[in-house]
């Protein structure tokens, strides 16, 4: 690909996107109505020759078209289309904007807040539902641990604590989110014309009609809440049906499995365990609301944060692994 502004992005895609997967409320548990048939771009529904509707006069989605016929042979006219009936979300903009703090960290960091994010995901109910997901999937967890070396409590963990278990993937139309993201935001603009890039791509290489995904506010989707890079990259045909459908549990699982094995995990070895003290090398401080928790982390907790930068987010899923794996004995 030529560099015009659009290169593509990879490892960074996924983890910059998961500050908005978890919050979308709704509750979702239908594999979207995506077609496993490539979109006919020459029909006459597709035969659009200006723009018109919200992106009528955007010279940037202007731009943006462009780049796609020239780069990736699109079709003018069915681009035209498609982002003609694109809609522009101002609850997006919205997320995306809240205000960042970027100043030096307080001295005094707010008490409990490991205590508060644990309670969000190290729950009866999560728990539970991890060992009924487990079960219920147990052939395709079994093969992907395999295949992968992934301990499979994490493969588990993972999708609980990103969707749960596939009852929140999102409801915000994909193409939406991210031309909203794209060209009516500002600050991780960039990041988002490539995923919208990534988008596209994937809807032609998998035969999904694009306006019918679904997902987070930020772009990501299904069970795993992959960004569309991320998708095209990491994102494999568990179930052997000809594409990848990451709404799919067994395509989710084995997809969640191969980011681990594609990052590094060791299976069977540590990710952490609390110590006593005050904080040492390889080990990281979790403000509970009873004193600080020191752990110290292994190669393997990194790579859980490789989806997420977060050491909470990394301790939710570790945890919540080991009381599903416990649960289930």
């Amino acid at each position: 690909m030529k560099n015009t502004g659009y290169k593509h992005l990879s490892k960074l895609a996924l983890a910059l996107a998961l500050t908005g997967c978890a919050s979308n409320p709704a509750i979702h548990t239908d594999t979207p109505p995506v077609n496993a048939v490539a979109i006919p771009e020459h029909t006459p529904e597709y035969q659009v020759q200006a723009l018109t509707g919200t992106y009528a006069n955007s010279l940037p989605v202007q731009n943006f078209i462009r780049h796609m016929v020239l780069e990736h042979s699109f079709s003018e006219s069915y681009l035209n289309s498609l982002f003609s009936k694109a809609q522009r979300l101002d609850y997006v903009i919205r997320l995306e904007n809240a205000p960042q703090y970027h100043g030096p960290k307080p001295v005094q960091p707010k008490v409990g807040g490991w205590t508060r994010y644990r309670q969000q995901f190290i729950t009866e109910a999560h728990i539970n539902n991890g060992v009924a997901f487990w079960s219920n999937n147990a052939d395709a967890i079994q093969k992907a641990s395999v295949m992968y070396g992934v301990n499979p409590e994490y493969i588990v963990a993972i999708i609980g604590v990103e969707t749960f278990f596939g009852r929140n993937v999102g409801k915000t139309r994909i193409l939406d989110a991210l031309t909203t993201l794209a060209f009516d935001t500002q600050r991780r603009a960039k990041f988002f014309t490539t995923e919208l890039e990534n988008f596209l791509l994937m809807t032609r290489e998998e035969g999904y009609e694009p306006l019918k995904p679904v997902g987070s506010w930020a772009g990501a989707m299904g069970l795993g809440q992959f960004m569309p890079s991320s998708f095209r990259t990491l994102a494999v045909d568990f179930n052997n049906d000809g594409h990848r459908n990451l709404w799919d549990q067994p395509d989710a699982i084995g997809s969640v499995a191969h980011y681990f094995s594609q990052n590094g995990w060791q299976k069977n070895m540590p990710v952490a365990e609390q110590i006593k003290g005050s904080r040492e090398p390889s080990s990281i401080e979790l403000s509970a609301v009873n004193g600080s928790e020191y752990w110290r982390v292994h190669p393997n907790f990194k790579v859980i944060k490789k989806y997420n930068n977060s050491d909470k987010y990394a301790m939710a899923v570790h945890q919540l692994a080991q009381a599903i794996k416990q649960r289930r004995l």
